[in-house]
C-alpha cells in the first residue's frame, strides 16, 4: 500500500508546459496540453492556441503613449500613463496648479520659495517650510522695533479668528498709502500747473 501511495504522489515535468504534473496523469495531460496550449514567446505563459494572437495583441503588441509618444508593451501602458509618463498631468503641492510632471520640480522650486504670512506669529514663512513651521509655531508675535519685553500674543475675537490690535497699521499698508499719496500729489501738480500768462488782465 505504501508503494501505491508513493506512486500517486510522484510528479513529472511536462515537456510542453514545464509544469509539475502527477505522474499517473502525465500521458493524458501531455496529450491535451500539446494539442491545445502554446507557450507565449514573450512572457512564457501558456495560452490557448486559438487565443495566442489575441493574447499578443492585447498584452505585448508595441503601442505609443499618446502623451509622450514613447513606445512600450500594451500591458504596461496604463501604469506608464498613471505613474511614469513625463507628460502626465500632476498638481503643484503649494498652489495646486496642474502641469506636466517633467516641469513639476522647477515649478515647485520657485513656487515653494514664495512666502505667506503666518496668522499666528505674523512672520513671513516660505511655503516649502510651512508644514514644519506650523508644527513648531507658538503664536508669539515678534516685533523687531520693540523690546523683547513687549512681545505680545495676537488678539483674537470670540470665534477664535485673529484681529489686528486697535490703531496698529501694517508696514506694507503704510508704504502703499505713502506711495499712492505721493503719486496723487505729483499728478495733481502736473495737471493743475498754471500756464504762463493765464491770469493776465487784457
Amino acid at each position: 500500500m505504501a508503494l501505491a501511495s508513493d506512486d500517486r504522489q510522484a510528479t513529472s515535468i511536462c515537456n510542453h508546459c514545464d509544469r509539475a504534473i502527477p505522474s499517473l496523469n502525465m500521458d493524458l495531460h501531455f496529450a491535451y496540453c500539446s494539442r491545445n496550449l502554446e507557450k507565449c514567446k514573450v512572457c512564457g505563459g501558456m495560452v490557448p492556441k486559438k487565443f495566442a494572437e489575441e493574447h499578443f495583441l492585447s498584452t505585448h503588441a508595441p503601442v505609443s503613449c499618446s502623451l509622450c509618444t514613447q513606445t512600450m508593451e500594451r500591458d504596461i501602458l496604463d501604469v506608464h500613463k498613471g505613474e511614469k509618463c513625463p507628460q502626465r498631468i500632476v498638481t503643484c503641492e503649494y498652489c495646486e496648479f496642474p502641469l506636466p510632471a517633467i516641469d513639476l520640480f522647477k515649478h515647485q522650486e520657485v513656487c515653494g520659495n514664495r512666502t505667506e504670512l503666518c496668522p499666528l506669529c505674523r512672520k513671513y514663512i516660505r511655503l516649502c517650510e510651512r508644514n514644519g513651521h506650523e508644527s513648531k509655531c507658538n503664536g508669539v508675535v515678534y516685533n523687531v522695533a520693540e523690546s523683547s519685553r513687549n512681545t505680545r500674543l495676537p488678539v483674537r475675537d470670540r470665534g477664535g479668528a485673529q484681529r489686528r490690535p486697535p490703531h496698529e497699521i501694517s508696514p506694507r499698508l503704510l508704504l502703499y498709502t505713502i506711495a499712492i499719496t505721493g503719486i496723487a500729489v505729483l499728478l495733481g501738480s502736473l495737471f493743475f500747473r498754471r500756464k504762463p500768462g493765464e491770469n493776465e488782465v487784457h
